[in-house]
């Protein structure tokens, strides 16, 4: 035991550990920066809380280094379905969070967020799917049971609804599905297809808000009974090509086939995203487009953390000397807008320091999964590395203004105890399958 034991510590990516224990103390530091005012008065002791959360975190990621993920893999159906319960309650008995029934009281103030720590619950059974089934012939099955598999958990975490979380379960998927050799053309269809969503979702406050004179003819994209009778023509096309291909066999009726099908998709989620999604969260793509819209309102996040971040300069005003995060400017400061504290006090050195750590951590993943031999680790490790960049690339776009306001927190930064134990407990896992990749 012992023996072993050492021959992963001698196999471990200490880069990688090294580089997360970087991350996580900046994290604490701005944290606690984020709670002293103008006065110097301390109104917050997060980042007292964090470093509970820091130090079990990097606890829970050397125990899962340890867990030989061969060894569970039969159990992984179990803990998937076990998630999927807890989610079901958590929407039910949950505690109320910024407007989402998402969150399990543990112990006092020490809360849980379940919908975290299924991320890692569904890429487990996913990499354990795309595994067995790799040597399937029917690629669109796979595709599609795949697809499933994410889709379950992303659907009841929308109904709680948080929407940014839910967001996370795609690059998951998207990565995953890529190295487990699911075929590109049913990839690029969902990227088109959730791109019409997205837009289609949007449009009717766009076209409310923003536009000066609305376009009667988008209206039958989103005003009923219009959509209703744009809908079934859709479906009628996507019939009728399905019929064509079959009875004939010509490449034009599959092309249509193929496009009625992505725009029925992309036009039936848009109805579904309007009615669950609450109207600040669509104004937020909105307001991500024109902040002026509502400069005082949705749109003051981004201009705040826009200013923010460009007063840093060079090398910023030093730490604890910020000033819109100290004047209470900045909302959420110590979660989604860490890193444009740290760029206001620490400047842009400090923010490319950031940017490097990161993509020193996601380009040893990439390595390590180029090196694994199987399937299932592969496809696993691919999926933290897509939650990873994608948590990353949102967070410090969204502080840019260069992406739209998600709730999506800067993995080992941001505070907060349900994402940093699971994105530990997903890089442990990551690194105890690299450092096993030349087992037999």
């Amino acid at each position: 035991m012992m023996a072993s034991i050492k021959n992963l510590a001698k196999s471990m990516d200490w880069v990688i550990v090294l580089a997360i224990c970087i991350l996580m103390v900046i994290g604490i530091l701005f944290i606690y920066s984020s709670g002293v005012t103008s006065a110097g008065d301390i109104v917050s002791t997060e980042y007292t809380k964090q470093i509970v959360w820091a130090v079990s975190g990097l606890l829970l990621m050397f125990a899962c280094v340890l867990v030989d993920t061969k060894r569970v893999v039969d159990y992984i159906p179990i803990i998937y379905g076990f998630f999927l319960l807890v989610l079901v309650y958590t929407r039910f008995f949950g505690k109320v969070v910024n407007g989402a029934r998402s969150w399990l009281n543990v112990i006092g103030d020490y809360g849980i967020q379940p919908s975290e720590f299924t991320k890692i619950a569904a890429a487990l059974f996913l990499a354990r799917y795309l595994d067995r089934s790799a040597h399937e012939p029917s690629s669109f099955k796979r595709f599609a049971v795949s697809l499933a598999i994410v889709a379950i958990p992303m659907g009841l975490i929308l109904l709680q609804p948080d929407f940014g979380t839910a967001l996370v379960f795609i690059p998951l998927y998207l990565a995953m599905a890529y190295v487990g050799g699911i075929n590109r053309r049913y990839l690029l269809s969902l990227i088109i297809t959730g791109g019409i969503t997205i837009v289609l979702t949007v449009m009717p406050l766009w076209q409310k808000i923003i536009v000066a004179k609305p376009s009667l003819l988008l209206r039958i994209l989103y005003e009923r009974p219009y959509v209703i009778y744009t809908l079934l023509v859709a479906v009628s096309s996507l019939v009728l090509s399905l019929l064509g291909y079959r009875f004939f066999k010509k490449k034009y009726y599959y092309g249509t086939a193929f496009a009625s099908m992505i725009f029925t998709l992309g036009l039936g989620l848009s109805l579904v995203g309007q009615r669950l999604l609450k109207e600040y969260q669509i104004m937020r793509l909105v307001v991500f487009l024109d902040p002026s819209v509502d400069p005082l309102g949705s749109g003051w996040n981004i201009l705040q953390s826009i200013t923010a971040i460009g007063s840093g300069g060079v090398s910023g005003k030093g730490f604890l000397q910020g000033t819109q995060s100290h004047y209470r400017y900045l909302p959420q400061q110590s979660t989604d807008f860490i890193f444009s504290i740290i760029s206001e006090e620490l400047g842009f050195l400090g923010g490319i320091a950031i940017f490097s750590i990161f993509f020193l951590i996601l380009i040893r993943l990439a390595l390590s999964i180029r090196n694994i031999r199987n399937v299932f680790s592969s496809t696993f490790v691919s999926g933290i590395f897509g939650i990873i960049l994608f948590h990353f690339i949102i967070n410090t776009g969204m502080a840019m203004g260069i992406m739209p306001i998600t709730g999506i927190p800067l993995l080992f930064l941001s505070y907060g105890g349900s994402s940093l134990w699971t994105i530990c407990i997903g890089v442990g896992l990551s690194i105890g399958i690299s450092a096993r990749k030349f087992d037999s």
